[in-house]
């Protein structure tokens, strides 16, 4: 039927109803933190929260309120936090009940700054998923009828007035929310406006088939389809786009996307440069802490889609490195802009940026601009709710579950209409090891499917102590298990050392998922604030710029890695639970330029000054830091003395 096919491709995986899932050991915990932070305080002080336009107040009524409410939803109900669920509950309230009576959704016009044309439908998308989330936890009555109500007057505005400015750009958002809601209500309106939505949209598609912005946008060139968020919300696109036409060639273009990014603009961290317009492959340039999120949040989405482990090898990198080093450990302060080689966070008169202010990568409240206040919050929830999906029967496989991160949890759910519990044991990403449990209370059979990353080469999984296969390497691993009572499944990750050439050839060393970054001692001065939400630079007590030595073929003839134990803070400096001892020398001739890490040394380097040895943690425990390393000249010739002489 040429893209009118009746109804939607069927996902590979399925999300868990918000709450089925519940976070245990370190990311629980990291939850706890967010909770206690920024996310969980925001409302009682920061204007364009408290005093949002969405629920009656003057302040902001655009994007601001839907961006909180979007992360808090899913950490209030993974928490079970009853004071952060009545916050969400009395903003549904007040949206819900201040409904237009044509069925617009939340302010008309943006009173508190004045800044955005009026029915503007971008701002309601973000408010969509956090209903649609709130719907998924309580199931509350009131959500589908007023969606459907807020889309049918939607529909009657794209036909006199169509998509404008970030709507135009960010038409996948929109999307979405009629997909998620046609899945529960099948209104067949809903997916003719999703497919006018595509047509008036911006086509990324055709930008990315002869895609120009192949190295940093100049101030010039600076345009919508070059800012960074624009492009991390596109991503999932093409995939939506499929659903509806069931035409695979938009399939295509999603992973053209990804690939090109990657290509031009990616950094070893999974993410994407952008500040706030992509930025090439400078590990120096900034990313916008909107952009991770985003991009973690459209991973997510195209691993329920299309099922590609791949894609949540890309999710995890950002998540464990990216996501958290963009935070203060007590998650009281974020940046704006983060980068993989940040030797000092401070206020810049000249910053290397492409269009972001001086006080971009500070850790403050609201450093540059605020959209990432409010928009920080989904990052860690919607990874902990993306741990597990529903498995559908399919070409000969049982219906069941699919791990997709092996990090520590519970969850309850029904197969075959009976429950099922799950917890999993581990200490990953830090460890290599993870055991999943597994009990029902009446005898069942079905598919349980274990994600093995591309990284972990020799993994193995041990069904009731005996029972040993190996994981294929990029692959979900698949267990037809029957479970009469309780089930053990032992799982190995092995967390080897590799080295992946980055910009002007220099060297970036991983550890399993983790990304290994040069562990600078820091001060961080308050600049301006109220604590607990201050404002601070961050500045180096150490050396930073060393050149390593490194066999790039065999990393553990250079490096020794040691792991601790697992405390409450794995995502700090002092918590750090994997560190790495590796020889290096100080390049005199790099220093700081523009207030940052100066141009990258072209690899090989010619050793300046004596070797001595350097301890390295992960990038995610880090606030400022190293991650891409020039290389030493000639010293693989000496890397046994090297070894040998290491602490």
């Amino acid at each position: 039927m040429n893209g009118e096919r009746a109804g939607l491709v069927p996902r590979a995986l399925e999300p868990l109803p918000l709450g089925a899932l519940r976070p245990r050991g370190w990311l629980l915990d990291q939850l706890r933190i967010q909770a206690e932070g920024l996310s969980g305080h925001l409302e009682s002080f920061w204007p364009d929260v408290a005093e949002s336009g969405w629920i009656g107040g003057a302040a902001e009524g655009w994007e601001r309120g839907p961006y909180w409410l979007d992360g808090t939803v899913p950490l209030a109900f993974l928490l079970q936090d009853a004071p952060l669920i009545g916050r969400v509950r009395h903003w549904m309230d007040a949206i819900l009940s201040a409904q237009s009576a044509d069925g617009w959704l939340g302010p008309r016009q943006d009173m508190g700054t004045g800044r955005y044309r009026p029915l503007d439908p971008w701002p309601v998308s973000v408010f969509v998923k956090g209903a649609l989330q709130y719907h998924s936890a309580t199931g509350d009555p009131r959500i589908p009828p007023a969606l459907s109500s807020f889309y049918r007057r939607l529909a009657d505005q794209l036909a006199s007035t169509p998509l404008f400015d970030w709507g135009r750009m960010r038409w996948p958002e929109l999307v979405l929310g009629m997909e998620e809601l046609y899945e529960q209500t099948s209104e067949a309106d809903l997916l003719a406006l999703a497919r006018e939505t595509c047509r008036q949209g911006y086509d990324w598609d055709r930008l990315f088939r002869e895609y120009p912005y192949r190295g940093r946008t100049g101030r010039c060139a600076i345009a919508m389809p070059t800012h960074v968020v624009n492009n991390t919300m596109a991503i999932k696109g093409g995939a939506l786009r499929y659903r509806l036409s069931h035409d695979p060639v938009h399939l295509a273009g999603t992973w053209r996307m990804i690939d090109l990014l990657e290509a031009y603009h990616g950094q070893v961290t999974g993410v994407f440069t952008g500040d706030e317009h992509l930025a090439g492959r400078d590990p120096s340039q900034g990313t916008e802490l909107c952009a991770v999120v985003e991009l973690m949040y459209s991973l997510e989405v195209l691993a329920s889609v299309l099922g590609d482990p791949s894609l949540v090898d890309r999710l995890e990198r950002i998540a464990f490195n990216a996501l958290p080093a963009t935070f203060r450990p007590d998650m009281w302060a974020h940046q704006y802009d983060q980068q993989v080689n940040q030797p000092v966070c401070q206020v810049v008169s000249d910053p290397i940026y492409t269009n972001n202010a001086p006080e971009s990568n500070i850790y403050g409240l609201e450093p540059n601009y605020g959209c990432c206040t409010a928009n920080m919050h989904q990052g860690w929830p919607k990874y902990a709710s993306s741990l597990w999906m529903r498995s559908p029967a399919s070409r000969g496989r049982k219906e069941g579950l699919a791990a997709l991160s092996l990090a520590p949890c519970e969850l309850r759910c029904r197969l075959s209409g009976e429950e099922v519990y799950i917890r999993v044991d581990s200490d990953y990403p830090f460890g290599e090891e993870a055991r999943i449990l597994v009990q029902a209370s009446v005898p069942l059979s079905f598919c349980l499917r274990i994600r093995i990353p591309d990284w972990a080469e020799g993994a193995t999984v041990r069904i009731q102590g005996h029972r040993e296969m190996r994981g294929e390497p990029g692959t979900f691993c698949d267990l037809d298990v029957d479970v009469a009572g309780y089930l053990e499944v032992s799982i190995r990750l092995p967390m080897r050392l590799r080295v992946e050439t980055r910009y002007h050839g220099s060297a970036s060393i991983l550890y399993g998922p983790l990304v290994l970054a040069l562990q600078i001692q820091e001060e961080w001065r308050q600049i301006g604030g109220t604590l607990p939400h201050g404002d601070w630079e961050v500045h180096p007590t150490t050396p930073w710029n060393y050149a390593l030595v490194l066999d790039r073929h065999r990393p553990e003839r250079c490096i020794r890695v040691s792991r601790g134990p697992l405390g409450a803070t794995p995502f700090s400096p002092d918590g750090a639970p994997v560190r790495a001892r590796v020889m290096g020398a100080r390049l005199t001739s790099w220093g700081l330029e523009r207030g940052t890490a100066g141009s990258l040394p072209w690899s090989p380097v010619i050793m300046e000054a004596p070797l001595e040895p350097l301890c390295l943690i992960p990038f995610g425990a880090t606030n400022i830091r190293i991650a891409e390393f020039p290389t030493v000249q000639g010293a693989e010739s000496q890397e046994t003395a090297i070894h040998d002489a290491m602490p």
